[in-house]
């Protein structure tokens, strides 16, 4: 089960955007992070594509969720104007968001390029 980030927690594990002006993430390995809603039938079919992501990359990556209905402060920091929207964290570089339900394979490749985790 993938943890569902608040405002609070994602100020903790993500981003303190009231402390901050300039990115500074606040994690100790990569994430990625994806806004969705419960009505969203493309988040839906992502949601088991990332459940075993976070399986197969556990202790090397951390997968968030953060629901755009209930976390709309979060939604609108970062723009979200479509969902599925994933946002890719790495550790030392800026975020980087890719929006649509992607195949298993986009999401390999940007845990590579972007996050630059490999998988075991």
């Amino acid at each position: 089960m993938l943890e569902h980030l608040t405002k609070e927690t994602f100020k903790e594990k993500v981003f303190n955007f009231e402390q901050n002006k300039e990115w500074k993430f606040e994690g100790n390995i990569p994430c990625m992070i994806d806004f969705y809603a419960d009505w969203c039938q493309p988040c839906k079919m992502v949601a088991p594509v990332l459940e075993e992501l976070a399986d197969e990359y556990k202790g090397k990556i951390n997968i968030y969720k953060v629901n755009t209905e209930q976390e709309q402060e979060l939604a609108a920091l970062f723009g979200i104007r479509s969902i599925p929207s994933l946002l890719f964290v790495p550790t030392d570089e800026k975020p980087q968001m890719a929006m649509g339900a992607l195949p298993k394979d986009s999401f390999e490749k940007a845990i590579k390029d972007v996050l630059k985790v490999e998988k075991n």
